[in-house]
């Protein structure tokens, strides 16, 4: 079996692409959706290169798609990237991926990972609220619920991990607005913050009342939610410090957003999905 796979889907009139990463030697059980964040020149093959997440896929038999962005992005639900701006369907271009990794590979249909960063992050989360039939774990660094889906009431639980940093300058872990102004110099594109985000999901996960379980380091602190339906649970996790990055993953020098290497994210998320 070929451990890298390069695939070509016709969804909605358009040609898309995605790279799928399959575990060395064993059949995958479940599939990983990892998107990248909006970027011109963005495309699946920088989440890999960033991530270790084909480590990660060798280590828990998993396989992981790395999908393309149209031109770089994302329709994530805010109104605001020129996925939308074109009508792009990416909630059915990524259930395309599930079904055709399910049908090609064996993996779960209905027990998919989505994660991302930032725009990516915000796919994740619309991904979860609008195609909770195929997805099981959503898992967002640096990107939260989008407002404008706040309301969206998913068919299935939805187990979340989610994680921001207290620094991070680009989408703030308190909630806010895109940098991408509309015509006449209105705000758009509102995100809920993470603490509002964590809060949405233990709802629609109907999980019990409670502080679940805290865990507090000097870099950071994880809320984790008692059981919801399913057993569904809802992490809520704070990076202090750390700016706009992929935790675990160093940044250039020139990078102004500081990064934590407390944990890898890639990690932690198949350790908790």
């Amino acid at each position: 079996m070929t451990d890298v796979v390069h695939g070509e889907l016709e969804v909605g009139g358009r040609t898309r692409t995605f790279i799928l990463r399959l575990p060395s030697g064993a059949a995958p059980d479940a599939l990983v959706l990892l998107m990248h964040g909006n970027h011109p020149d963005a495309a699946g093959q920088l989440m890999r290169e960033w991530t270790t997440f084909d480590r990660q896929a060798d280590a828990w038999g998993l396989a992981v798609a790395y999908p393309d962005g149209h031109q770089g992005c994302w329709a994530d639900g805010r109104g605001v990237t020129t996925a939308e701006a074109d009508g792009v369907d990416d909630v059915s271009f990524l259930r395309a991926i599930i079904d055709w990794s399910a049908d090609r590979y064996g993996t779960f249909p209905d027990r998919a990972i989505v994660a991302g960063m930032s725009n990516g992050g915000f796919m994740a989360q619309r991904m979860a609220l609008e195609a909770s039939d195929r997805v099981a774990v959503l898992a967002s660094v640096a990107g939260q619920m989008p407002a404008s889906l706040a309301d969206a009431a998913p068919s299935h639980a939805v187990s979340a991990v989610l994680i921001h940093g207290t620094a991070d300058s680009v989408a703030a872990i308190d909630g806010g607005y895109s940098r991408h102004r509309g015509p006449d110099g209105e705000l758009r594109g509102r995100w809920l913050s993470l603490d509002e985000t964590a809060a949405r999901w233990r709802t629609i996960d109907r999980c019990p009342p409670g502080p679940g379980e805290t865990r507090t380091t000097e870099l950071s602190v994880r809320h984790t939610s008692p059981p919801g339906a399913g057993g569904t649970r809802v992490v809520a996790w704070t990076l202090f410090g750390a700016g706009h990055t992929w935790p675990g993953t160093p940044v250039p020098p020139e990078y102004t957003e500081p990064v934590s290497l407390e944990f890898d994210a890639a990690e932690e998320i198949c350790r908790l999905a």
